[in-house]
């Protein structure tokens, strides 16, 4: 099995390909100057790239540029210094990427890149549609910080329903044994559904 290497994505042509390859998976459009100012992480098998994520480690933070103004004036967090903040965002992984123990591999290299950047608190923001992420973030105890309608500018675009949470990088960290039984799991249940697929096909085939 090829070995999945990682590298910062620092040429335009690179960090283009990353924010198409996010946008076709999420359908979401991340803004060409936020993307910039972030550290991109592209994972590849041999030259082509499997998956990647962004971090953000100075504001501003596109996940509470969407939380409402109320909502922020309401909770105690928004008291922390930003600059002891950090941002995940752009998280994607191939389909093509299906063994758990290569989808580990990832989700342990982007939390140990979070864990040296050694941020207070690491921001995270959900597709609330999007039950896969979802589950990921809940294995990190987050606390909420807001969830509903994102609170857009003119012209910017997001998800019609988001979960915008925190975290610390240490609950990351340890927390890794709980991804790693989550993939399997779900690497299980693709197994027994493709063995389901192939014996009813089985089965078609077979019928006079």
């Amino acid at each position: 099995m090829e070995a999945i290497k990682f590298r910062t994505l620092t040429a335009e042509s690179d960090i283009e390909t990353y924010l198409k390859k996010f946008e076709n998976f999420v359908g979401v459009k991340l803004p060409y100057d936020y993307s910039m100012r972030s550290t991109i992480v592209g994972a590849f098998k041999k030259d082509e790239m499997i998956g990647g994520y962004m971090l953000v480690t100075k504001p501003q933070f596109r996940s509470l540029m969407f939380v409402p103004d109320a909502v922020k004036e309401a909770n105690k967090f928004f008291k922390n210094d930003q600059y002891e903040m950090m941002e995940v965002n752009g998280v994607w992984i191939s389909a093509a990427v299906k063994s758990a123990s290569e989808q580990l591999k990832i989700w342990s290299h982007l939390i140990w890149d979070i864990f040296l950047a050694r941020k207070k608190y690491v921001l995270l923001m959900a597709d609330l549609r999007n039950s896969n992420i979802r589950n990921i973030h809940s294995l990190t105890n987050p606390e909420l910080i807001y969830e509903g309608e994102p609170m857009l500018m003119a012209g910017a675009k997001s998800h019609s329903t988001i979960r915008v949470s925190y975290t610390t990088r240490w609950q990351m960290l340890v927390n890794i044994p709980k991804y790693y039984l989550a993939y399997r799991d779900r690497a299980k249940r693709s197994t027994q559904r493709a063995k389901g697929r192939a014996f009813n096909r089985t089965m078609r085939e077979a019928k006079p």
